[in-house]
């Protein structure tokens, strides 16, 4: 297979060890045309690339790989998707195939795994790891509304997501307003409705929320 037959791929993962295993594992098959380590790089790079497969995380710094998805899908929607992650959980797995993932595949499945997850998404079919229920994509494509992953947080929008996102991984306000071109006053906006929408009164609170409801980790 020559090199430009090779489908073009962008690889999203906070963990620079991993992604570089990640490389080795597929460039055999596809062209790495880039790499990523948080969901806003992600986002420039994919706009800036167009990719025909995107293998993200759903874990990582400054943007979750779920809202992140939510964008890319619209930005791009040709692009498919491939989440790859630690999270075995069907929760997660619905959530990302309603954000617009093509694939779900655990990361300890990726040896074995992923070139013939890649395979199937490229073929315009959806991946579901076999240690996941396959009864998940039924239930992530059915039309009709169903709990998600955030609980209350799924209420809030795509902007108010990415401020708790960011007050979640300890970010101040400053910061906050720098990363989302945001003045502050905007950020602080946000923030106080975050505290009304969810009855919360301090930012130690909104931490706290954020990381219980999958939008940050603590070990961010």
């Amino acid at each position: 297979m020559n090199q430009a037959s090779k489908p073009r791929v962008l690889m999203a993962d906070d963990h620079s060890i991993l992604l570089a295993g990640l490389r080795k594992l597929i460039e055999d098959h596809c062209e790495v045309v880039g790499t990523v380590e948080d969901g806003r790089a992600l986002i420039e790079a994919a706009n800036q690339l167009k990719p025909e497969l995107i293998l993200l995380d759903i874990s990582m710094p400054l943007l979750n790989g779920l809202d992140a998805a939510r964008q890319l899908k619209k930005a791009l929607p040709e692009t498919k998707l491939l989440f790859l992650t630690m999270h075995a959980s069907a929760r997660y797995a619905t959530e990302a195939f309603k954000a617009g993932g093509s694939g779900f595949l655990l990361k300890q499945s990726a040896a074995s795994e992923l070139p013939q997850a890649i395979d199937a998404v490229l073929q315009g079919k959806h991946y579901l790891t076999p240690s996941i229920a396959k009864p998940v994509i039924d239930q992530a494509l059915k039309a009709e509304e169903t709990p998600g992953i955030n609980g209350s947080a799924k209420e809030l929008t795509p902007r108010q997501r990415e401020v708790l996102q960011l007050i979640g991984e300890g970010k101040g306000t400053k910061e906050i307003a720098s990363l989302l071109n945001l003045s502050v006053k905007t950020v602080q906006f946000h923030k106080t409705g975050l505290m009304q929408g969810l009855n919360i009164h301090t930012t130690a609170e909104l931490m706290r929320y954020a990381i219980t409801q999958g939008l940050a980790n603590n070990d961010l």
